[in-house]
Parts: structure tokens; C-alpha cells; sequence
């Protein structure tokens, strides 16, 4: 059996214990199973972008590539400029930046990115050489009304 005095060390120490447990901060382990990393540091061939919350987004280069993204950092740099901290920020929520990215990683059409970038970029419209292009490749047919 276990006297008072054992049983009332053993209650602080677990008591320290919780306590130490409660305040102690874990980080995601991998950036590519959260996007919203809070690491500071960025594993090579990725970057780290901003919304206009100041969330934290961590993002492969190989999404470079996409139209979509490369829309959005355009419309950041007319916006807010171009850093000089090394901090991109856009100009959209936390919850779009979000949508934009599962698109992109789940390869959605070309007509969706496009379709987003019309209702979120203000302004946006085709360049000439996109239009020519896409005029080239549709197939326009006919209708006839009576």
C-alpha cells in the first residue's frame, strides 16, 4: 500500500506533467499534408504565400505552371506591389485561396480555372492571344431560331 506522502508527489508530479503537456506547441510534420503550414522554414521546391487574413500558405513550385496561380500573383503585384520582405500576399480570404488550390491540385478543366478567375479577379479578361487561340480550337455551330 502506498502511504499519503508518496501519493501526494506522485499527484504533483502527474499535475506537472498535464501542465507541461497543455502549453507544449506541435507543428504539422509534413507541408504536404497541410497546406496551411505554420513552420517557419519551407522545404525546398516549395514557396510560401499570404492571404489578405495573413494565413499561411505553403505551396510546391511546380504549381507555378498553372494559369490560375499565376492570374492570382498577378492581380497581388498590381495590388499591393512587389515585396521586398519576401512576403506574398493576395488579395483574396483564406477560403478561396483554399478552392484555387484543390483545383489546381486535382487538374480541374481549364474552362473551371477560367470560369473562377472571371468571378474573383476584377478586370480579368482573355489577353488577344488567348482569345485567337481558343476561337481556333472551339467549334462554333450554327443556331437558327424561328
Amino acid at each position: 500500500m502506498i502511504n499519503s506522502k508518496t501519493l501526494i508527489k506522485l499527484a504533483r508530479k502527474w499535475q506537472k506533467l498535464a501542465a507541461l503537456r497543455r502549453k507544449r506547441i506541435t507543428w504539422p510534420k509534413s507541408i504536404a499534408a497541410d497546406p496551411c503550414s505554420m513552420s517557419s522554414r519551407v522545404e525546398k521546391g516549395h514557396f510560401v504565400l499570404y492571404t489578405a487574413e495573413r494565413r499561411r500558405f505553403v505551396i510546391p513550385l511546380e504549381y507555378l505552371k498553372n494559369d490560375m496561380l499565376r492570374e492570382l500573383l498577378e492581380v497581388a503585384a498590381a495590388e499591393f506591389g512587389l515585396p521586398r520582405d519576401g512576403a506574398i500576399t493576395l488579395p483574396c480570404d483564406a477560403a478561396l485561396m483554399e478552392y484555387a488550390l484543390s483545383l489546381i491540385q486535382h487538374h480541374a478543366a481549364i474552362d473551371l480555372q477560367k470560369a473562377f478567375l472571371v468571378s474573383v479577379v476584377p478586370g480579368h479578361c482573355l489577353s488577344s492571344s488567348q482569345l485567337i487561340q481558343e476561337q481556333r480550337t472551339q467549334c462554333q455551330t450554327p443556331i437558327f431560331s424561328f
